[in-house]
């Protein structure tokens, strides 16, 4: 139960620090607090500081944040993790000039109750104890108006941290805690960020570049909690692997998976505002590899906090595309090659295929709303032969077959192409001046330049690819399609493959709206009854990471059974038959095995998370 403390007591305690005070990066490895007889003691105090995400010598933001009594101030707050069973006493002083609501400070894995919000008055201190409960991924956090983490910006954004509970009886897992906040000057009511927002996202207190860099060696097992302070929702996207999702959880309880059952594997997961996940996995070949949100307005540049405008990403020259034309919520992740003994390079086992993808002017843009699209070329053929170049060509491979696709650059700007989900080398990831091993990285590619991206795809599955510069511009431009591996070309039935792929138009006056396989008017698709189709999802919008798919029959969902996530089939407990909704973010394909059952109209309709239509796309079965 909480307690009020006399004033006396709270000034014998807890002295409240100095305006000026400048907090640190927490990396999460620490815990707060002294443990000691199964009791875990801990003081915590809400302190006025001044925030850098962008390193010690940038200019700095003035926040809210918790910090332990008599400690320098960190962003994001004080680490809590304890072992499964552990009481927990807290004292929340609050050194602030207005009163704060704490959350989080009670019994985690159970319903929430009154303990679970403390009201500190300036000036005041306050006591919970509580028992840490069911162990798992949770948070705390305060705010001096909002009820809701979505609803906190400016300076109450970065007053928060991780709460970890270990199972008992064991040694805490070798894991890194990863916090994600956002402060925005101005905040959007609904939590959406705008491209030219005066804002800083961050991993652990600090904004990209700045973020700390990873290192492992193959063969590693590496772990992640993820924890989201932000009023965004974040896509997370791991390049060049699949991780297992091992929980999600809402805060309050940790929806830990069964350790012996199917692995929920991914490249990109969804994490909504106050949320949580842990992810596990194994790096298997050398090289730079990123982690970052999937929402590229969350990974854009970051504008001067005085709001000075960036100059236009066509107009910025720079040797090092990741590092200059990227922010926010990226980590940089070196995998270092194992120690093994040289060995001869083998020959390919099979002949390489060679595509050509071309990057080149559609018609009908301008400078600030340009139109670009792709060209696939093979041997003498061409697809598309003719424009506009909406959406990109599909990009069909076989499962195991070697592939060698020439990237050419006809634009007046650089470019690269990212091949998301692929499992490849890092060289050939496709971001530009990051891929690759020290001393090889893959540059971006200049105009009239080209660069031939190599990988043998492992499984079949539903792919995407993408530009990894200046990544919205050209998304919106045009640049992005549908990459698909099948166990055999020749025997692909287009018939029975219906595409749903999510795009931006590329003017803003049509933000919206979302584009369907290149169309804000969808040709419709003709099925028949009985017949079963692989209904593939994809997007690859730049932003609205809360979309939903259906599909309906007038304003029911039909069925569908869901066959693959992200490329990878699903195992069978996974494979299930449920109602034809779909939540999807940014970087996540889903496939889904649909029979219609009698003949009529149906439509696939894409929404924004809370309802409001953006496409549809007609479907008449005979």
């Amino acid at each position: 139960m909480p307690r009020l403390f006399p004033a006396l007591l709270a000034l014998a305690l807890l002295r409240p620090a100095a305006p000026t005070e400048r907090a640190t990066p927490n990396d999460n490895r620490a815990s707060a607090g002294t443990l000691r007889s199964g009791v875990l003691t801990v003081n915590l105090e809400a302190r006025a500081i001044e925030w850098r995400p962008d390193g010690d010598d940038a200019p700095g933001i003035a926040v809210r944040v918790f910090a332990e009594a008599g400690k320098p101030a960190s962003v994001p707050g004080p680490l809590l993790r304890v072992p499964e069973g552990t009481e927990i006493r807290a004292l929340v002083h609050n050194a602030l000039d207005a009163a704060i609501v704490v959350h989080g400070l009670s019994t985690r894995g159970v319903p929430l109750g009154p303990a679970d919000t403390m009201r500190v008055g300036p000036g005041e201190t306050r006591e919970a104890r509580f028992v840490a409960g069911a162990p798992g991924t949770y948070r705390y956090w305060a705010a001096t108006s909002s009820p809701t983490i979505g609803g906190r910006s400016g300076a109450d954004s970065q007053l928060g941290g991780a709460f970890v509970v270990d199972p008992r009886g064991t040694a805490p897992a070798a894991d890194r805690v990863l916090v994600i906040t956002l402060w925005q000057q101005d905040a959007d009511a609904a939590g959406i960020t705008g491209r030219s927002d005066v804002l800083r996202f961050a991993i652990n207190g600090r904004s990209w570049p700045n973020t700390e860099r990873l290192a492992y060696t193959e063969g590693d097992t590496v772990r992640f909690r993820l924890v989201n302070l932000s009023a965004a929702v974040h896509p997370m996207h791991l390049h060049g692997f699949y991780f297992d999702v091992e929980s999600r959880g809402d805060g309050t309880r940790d929806s830990t998976y069964d350790a012996a059952g199917s692995p929920h594997l991914a490249v990109t997961e969804r994490l909504p505002p106050g949320r949580t996940f842990t992810m596990r996995w194994v790096p298997e070949r050398a090289g730079n590899w990123l982690f970052h949100c999937h929402d590229n307005f969350h990974v854009l540049r970051n504008r001067p906090l005085d709001g000075t405008p960036l100059p236009p990403e066509q107009a910025v020259h720079t040797h090092d595309h990741t590092r200059d034309m990227m922010g926010g919520l990226v980590m940089g992740i070196a995998v270092r090659p194992r120690p093994v003994v040289a060995v001869a390079a083998s020959a390919e086992a099979s002949p390489r295929r060679r595509l050509r993808l071309v990057a080149r002017t559609d018609s009908g843009g301008t400078d600030a709303e340009p139109a670009y699209g792709y060209v696939l070329e093979e041997g003498a053929r061409t697809v598309p032969n003719g424009g506009p170049l909406l959406p990109g060509p599909t990009i069909l491979l076989k499962r195991g077959e070697p592939v060698s696709i020439t990237v050419v650059n006809r634009l007046r700007e650089p470019t690269a192409v990212h091949w998301h989900g692929i499992e490849l080398e890092s060289y050939y990831d496709g971001v530009a001046d990051f891929s690759g091993t020290p001393g090889h990285i893959a540059a971006a590619i200049a105009p009239s330049d080209s660069f031939e991206a190599r990988f043998t795809p492992p499984r079949a599955g539903t792919f995407m690819y993408h530009p990894h510069a200046d990544e919205v511009r050209q998304q919106q431009a045009g640049l992005s399609g549908a990459l698909l591996v099948v166990d055999d070309p020749a025997a692909y039935d287009a018939a029975h493959d219906v595409m749903v792929l999510i795009t931006v138009p590329r003017r803003d006056a049509d933000r919206d709206r979302v584009l369907l396989n290149g169309s804000l008017a969808p040709s419709a698709r003709e099925l028949r009854v009985g017949e079963r189709y692989r209904v593939r999802v994809i997007n690859i919008h730049p932003y609205r990471p809360s979309m939903i798919a259906r599909v309906l029959r007038d304003t029911a969902a039909v069925t569908w059974r869901a066959v693959a996530k992200d490329g990878r089939d699903l195992p069978p407990d996974q494979a299930t038959v449920r109602p034809a909704v779909q939540q999807i973010g940014n970087g996540e394909s889903y496939d889904f095995e649909l029979v219609p059952n009698e003949p009529g109209d149906l439509r696939v309709l894409v929404t924004t998370g809370t309802g409001v239509p953006l496409a549809s796309m007609p479907i008449h079965v005979r």
